[in-house]
């Protein structure tokens, strides 16, 4: 590795960073972790951290998850790349389709296609939704619906269907056929609702509404995340996601379930559908699929959807998606022990102890801190702090006074992430008691900070 003098002077001069202005990275250049251990990071001046962020949502089991770095070198050494186009594959991803067909089986799901990640997976869920219906004769359902505030990857499609402006408006126009309807955000949403029950109702009524204006028939899919993640952790009331799967199924159109980061434990249960007791159509899976050591995805479809294009006798059925990295014989061999280790681990059940521990203690955060206008979480290890100059009119904190706050935070002993003004939380689900602790510790730290 170059020394820290040389890594320090070129931070950012010839590399651009994603979500990033270049002109920021340069003025404020980004820290530079180089080491990590358990659930700690630790940068090039030798400062530990404990990892509030999780990585970006995908390490799960922590940095010290040998089974999975034993996998990788073993796979490296045997077999370190073949492709799986028609006509071949590996050993790997057929025993690891095995794995995620039991895994996935109480959502109703038995079939994997593999991708390099989420927004790969995104990309190839919409696409077979499309061709779903022109198997089975309805080639005029071609639209999507998503929620306001989802995200859904940075791929053309994808960012068709995402949510939030920062994310399309500079690169629009975007593809046609994708509508957004209200999310469930009781904070900040049309109809000036705050109870989690009154909302979920109507926003199921705008769907149906949008359902209506467009035409069922028209449609093919509504994407949407079990908890809204990136567009800043939005949990929905129960009654919601089992509403839009009761419209889904009652006027022809598949449910695909973004489950990128809340597959895997996030939520305390293995799936956010199975959280909310929902069957998707397709589901689209990454980041802790591999804890994060290796890109790699699988997009899980069900019986319903497997059988129109297994049954499919036109020749329309031939899937014309997929990418050189599908089902990465590496990546399998990865995705094969990180799954081993999350089950033998149960580390569903910590995160719903540890998230219910964090999110009281956010909340007595909030009663200390007049900054922070609304936290949210409550199902598992995803939470966010929502930060105002003003509680009365919710105007948004500036970009100067979070970044001090995530500045003394990071000082205090813990990164956490900084999404417009949020304070988005995601740690590793193999947290201990501790851990939370510091995690609050620290974070009263950067609020006292300001």
């Amino acid at each position: 590795m170059k020394d820290a003098n040389f890594l320090k002077e070129h931070n950012a001069r010839h590399l651009w960073h994603p979500m990033a202005h270049p002109a920021d990275s340069l003025a404020n250049p980004p820290d530079i972790i180089v080491e990590a251990e358990g659930v700690q990071i630790i940068d090039v001046d030798g400062h530990r951290t404990i990892d509030a962020v999780g990585g970006l949502w995908n390490v799960n089991l922590g940095y010290s998850c040998q089974p999975v770095k034993d996998a990788i070198t073993a796979q490296l050494n045997r077999l370190p790349y073949y492709s799986i186009f028609r006509g071949t594959t590996n050993d790997n991803v057929i025993e690891l389709a095995e794995m995620l067909a039991a895994f996935f089986a109480p959502d109703g799901l038995s079939r994997a296609f593999y991708t390099s990640g989420g927004s790969d997976g995104v990309e190839v869920a919409l696409r077979l939704a499309r061709q779903y219906h022109k198997i089975r004769g309805e080639a005029g359902r071609v639209k999507f619906l998503s929620l306001k505030k989802g995200y859904h990857g940075t791929h053309t499609l994808g960012a068709s269907v995402n949510g939030n402006a920062n994310f399309r408006t500079q690169y629009e126009p975007l593809m046609p056929g994708c509508y957004h309807t209200p999310a469930p955000y009781t904070y900040r949403n049309p109809f000036n609702e705050t109870d989690p029950e009154r909302l979920a109702q109507l926003c199921l009524a705008a769907i149906e509404d949008e359902i209506m204006f467009q035409d069922a028939s028209t449609i093919a899919a509504f994407i949407m995340e079990p908890v809204l993640g990136a567009g800043g952790v939005i949990p929905p009331h129960a009654s919601f996601m089992p509403g839009v799967r009761a419209l889904c199924s009652k006027h022809g159109i598949l449910l695909i379930a973004d489950e990128v980061i809340t597959a895997f434990g996030r939520t305390g249960g293995w799936t956010g559908s199975r959280h909310w007791g929902v069957r998707p159509d397709l589901l689209v899976s990454a980041k802790a699929i591999t804890n994060g050591y290796f890109p790699f995805g699988a997009v899980m479809v069900s019986e319903g959807v497997a059988e129109v294009f297994e049954k499919d006798t036109s020749g329309r059925g031939a899937i014309g998606s997929g990418y050189t990295y599908s089902g990465h014989p590496v990546g399998a061999a990865a995705a094969i022990a990180c799954l081993r280790e999350t089950e033998r681990l149960q580390v569903q059940l910590n995160a719903g102890a540890r998230g219910a521990q964090l999110f009281a203690g956010l909340q007595a955060l909030m009663a200390r801190h007049e900054v922070i206008g609304d936290v949210r979480g409550g199902h598992g290890l995803m939470c966010a702090l929502e930060l105002v100059a003003d509680r009365g009119s919710k105007t948004p904190i500036d970009k100067k006074t979070i970044g001090k706050v995530h500045r003394a935070t990071y000082e205090a002993g813990v990164m956490v992430r900084v999404s417009g003004n949020n304070i988005i939380l995601s740690p590793p689900l193999v947290v201990s008691e501790t851990d939370v602790a510091n995690i609050l510790s620290a974070l009263e730290a950067g609020f006292s900070a300001i």
